[in-house]
């Protein structure tokens, strides 16, 4: 049963280019195994050991390999690979692969230039990897009963707690004492002071739970929403020959929505990085 159903999801997303040939094939490999232990929508977000080892020499640690693990070695290998076809090998002619990576760099390059200015640069890097780290990680999640990492609290709040922590080292360090100033707004009235400084604690130190939690609650809603649709397609199309081509109306709108979700993943890539050069930015400026 479920062997059928990972082959037709498979070639739902299967395409016409080899290098996304490559990419979904790979994904829909790793599905096979997630389907033959699924029980519910909710199961796919289960982290569980693939395999490990014990070592004696620590004090009997456990060491595994988990399906986390393996679906962010494949987001790794997906974000280098695209930047190797992306490589343009110094000829004069680019290709697509190189003119998609030159407009992406080129607009996380504005938005860096356009929030923390024009001279600060130095955070485009970060800023850029940050973007593609989360970007491919949400794409990958858009194959139904896919192991998404970006729908997992742990490395959600762990990117955010990072960031906030960063962030807020380096503008200690810029600014020291005078840091502190940023909870107390400018002409604020002395009897005031108290109560917004309590108010603006609690609204700095949110960001490093909101941050994080933005894009777990939106990756984790639209990956179970596309579990339970593709499952119940999936019994639709098996069900008989008529019923087969009357369910081909709600497919189309199940392609749709996949396509809304690509979207969503752009969107929550795109807020994550605007949001995390605000930040930088009021750690330089103190705004």
């Amino acid at each position: 049963m479920y062997s059928k159903k990972a082959i037709f999801i498979c070639l739902v997303f299967i395409h016409t280019k080899p290098f996304n040939y490559l990419i979904e094939t790979c994904i829909c490999i790793l599905s096979f195994y997630n389907l033959n232990i699924m029980f519910s929508p909710l199961d796919q977000f289960e982290t569980f050991s693939l395999f490990g080892f014990n070592s004696p020499i620590v004090g009997n640690f456990y060491l595994s390999f988990s399906n986390f693990g393996l679906y962010a070695f494949l987001v790794l290998i997906i974000t280098v690979g695209l930047h190797y076809f992306a490589n343009n090998n110094f000829s004069i002619i680019p290709s697509s692969y190189s003119m998609a990576f030159e407009s992406l760099y080129s607009t996380i390059s504005a938005i860096v230039r356009g929030q923390i200015g024009e001279n600060k640069e130095i955070f485009l890097p970060f800023i850029y990897s940050l973007f593609v780290f989360v970007l491919i990680s949400n794409l990958a999640s858009n194959v139904p009963y896919n192991f998404a990492i970006t729908s997992s609290i742990i490395l959600c709040l762990g990117l955010s707690v990072t960031v906030f922590l960063g962030v807020t080292i380096m503008a200690i360090v810029k600014h020291q004492l005078k840091f502190f100033s940023f909870f107390v707004p400018a002409g604020t009235p002395l009897a005031l002071v108290p109560l917004l400084v309590l108010i603006e604690l609690v609204s700095y130190f949110a960001r490093s739970v909101s941050l994080g939690l933005r894009l777990f609650a939106n990756l984790t809603a639209g990956h179970t929403l596309v579990a339970i649709l593709s499952s119940f397609l999936y019994k639709l199309f098996t069900s008989g020959i008529i019923i087969f081509f009357v369910t081909l109306i709600p497919f189309t709108i199940f392609i749709g929505i996949l396509g809304l979700e690509v979207a969503v993943s752009f969107i929550q890539a795109y807020v994550l990085v605007l949001l995390v050069s605000s930040y930088l930015k009021d750690a330089i400026y103190l705004h």
